[in-house]
């Protein structure tokens, strides 16, 4: 399966979302801050909040927070919300699509692949999504200077 942009940039919407709680983030600014286009943010924000996995906060001090807790939230289902199925061939979710069901020799490849990916993803919350970015952060802000070299 072929993860789009509408997930990825899903979870990024989510952790920049959950990097500055307990506030309220207006999408504007996260748009912004991701580079992404603010239009097709609102599409995927609309997916995210009927998920349950953000809600919106009206006023001045106005945007969306998280719905749920960081680590109760996984990658695995984010992506299942944005993308639907994440199987990497039809017959996995639907037997009756390809009449080489059962007596095919690829099909343990695909479950195998479907079972990676889905254990990556479900073994990933939005917690460690977000402490792996606030470590990005902290790399940025150190700055190693050279070594002064003798004259």
């Amino acid at each position: 399966m072929w993860v789009s942009t509408k997930s990825q940039y899903g979870l990024r919407a989510l952790v920049e979302i959950g990097l500055r709680a307990p506030e309220a983030v207006p999408l504007k600014d996260v748009a912004e801050a991701q580079g992404i286009s603010q239009h097709y943010l609102e599409q995927i924000a609309a997916q995210l909040r009927r998920a349950g996995f953000i809600r919106s906060v009206r006023g001045a001090k106005g945007g969306y927070k998280l719905g749920k807790p960081p680590e109760k939230l996984t990658a695995l289902e984010v992506v299942e919300a944005l993308e639907g199925s994440l199987a990497p061939v039809t017959c996995l979710d639907d037997p009756e699509s390809c009449y080489h069901t059962g007596h095919c020799s690829t099909e343990a490849l695909w479950k195998r692949v479907d079972l990676a990916m889905r254990g990556v993803l479900g073994s990933t919350s939005l917690k460690d999504l977000i402490e792996q970015r606030r470590i990005i952060e902290a790399r940025k802000l150190v700055q190693i200077e050279p070594a002064e070299r003798p004259a």
